[in-house]
């Protein structure tokens, strides 16, 4: 065999290198690559995290969230006492307009007038046999539509007796005469929901089936001027007894509903269990003090009204309007 020209081979394995070369450069240009970066995988990873923000040198911190603060209620009891309450936002709010309340001259001003063109007021009052024998007929004809009479209470002692108010029966078939519309309420002071069920039982006996324009209240109150049974009782279990005494007053086909103060609202009753029954609010303020939603304002204790000798419990009833 003859043997090859080394020279030739020499320059032909030459050009077959440039020409790899060339490929591989025309290859790395469309694809991107960088072969300074093949060779420092590093410098590859410090490239990314500038270009996406990682780099955690430059990153900039974020301001922390301030938490939302509660709303608070400064409001004043009876006897002017100062307490801050925190506004329970899952409880409905009413939506009357102050600026369309009006009252009477005199001491205590009567609420005269109220329209705000959604709502309107009636008047009434509530009574138990305190206020002895009532000229009923008086009443009405003094511009007084609705009571409220006090069926019977519990007393506050330890034995905590179940007693029928005195002059209910006789109030009740009189006010019914005088073409009063009615509602009664119990004074409770139920230590557990046993006990609130036995109250509710002794006011269904004592209607026997009567018919009432308005609503049988459940009436929790501390007592201020005495030591009393329901002293220790909790807000939860006083919210347990209301819901019990509700039940049974609803299922026997009446309209339950609760008294309550401003205090009782703070202190005695979560009212986001209680959001199916109506309120009977009690506030001597000229306006009432509460947020939320109520349908009856008790607004004095010592009212002047004609067939009640002494001093009476004044309300108003929210009306909703009838569209014309």
């Amino acid at each position: 065999m003859r043997p090859m020209n080394r020279h030739k081979t020499i320059h032909g394995n030459q050009r077959l290198l440039a020409l790899i070369l060339c490929l591989a450069l025309i290859i790395s240009t469309l694809c991107g690559c960088d072969l300074q970066k093949m060779a420092d995988p590093s410098q590859t990873e410090k490239t990314a995290e500038q270009k996406t923000g990682k780099n955690k040198e430059n990153k900039t911190a974020e301001p922390e969230s301030t938490p939302v603060q509660p709303a608070i209620l400064v409001y004043y009891d009876a006897d002017g006492n100062r307490f801050e309450m925190v506004i329970d936002d899952r409880v409905t709010k009413h939506n009357y307009n102050w600026d369309k309340l009006e009252h009477t001259t005199g001491s205590p001003k009567k609420v005269s007038g109220y329209d705000d063109g959604t709502y309107t007021i009636r008047q009434g009052v509530d009574v138990s046999h305190h206020n002895g024998v009532i000229d009923w007929e008086k009443v009405k004809k003094a511009g007084y539509d609705f009571a409220f009479l006090r069926l019977g209470y519990r007393g506050y002692g330890k034995e905590g007796r179940l007693l029928v108010d005195r002059q209910f029966q006789s109030s009740f078939k009189r006010a019914r005469a005088a073409g009063i519309d009615l509602g009664v309420y119990f004074f409770s002071q139920a230590i557990n929901e046993k006990e609130a069920i036995e109250e509710a039982k002794l006011v269904l006996r004592e209607l026997n089936d009567s018919n009432l324009e308005l609503p049988v209240v459940y009436d929790p109150e501390f007592i201020r001027e005495d030591e009393a049974r329901t002293d220790n009782v909790t807000k939860e279990q006083f919210t347990k007894n209301t819901l019990a005494f509700c039940k049974v007053i609803k299922k026997a086909g009446y309209q339950p509903a609760i008294y309550t103060n401003l205090y009782c609202q703070d202190h005695m009753f979560d009212l986001s269990q209680l959001e199916d029954y109506p309120l009977w609010y009690a506030d001597y303020k000229p306006e009432p003090q509460t947020p939320y939603r109520f349908t009856y304002w008790q607004y004095a204790e010592t009212g002047k009204v004609p067939g009640i000798s002494g001093n009476a419990d004044l309300n108003v009833e929210f009306v909703k309007k009838k569209k014309k």
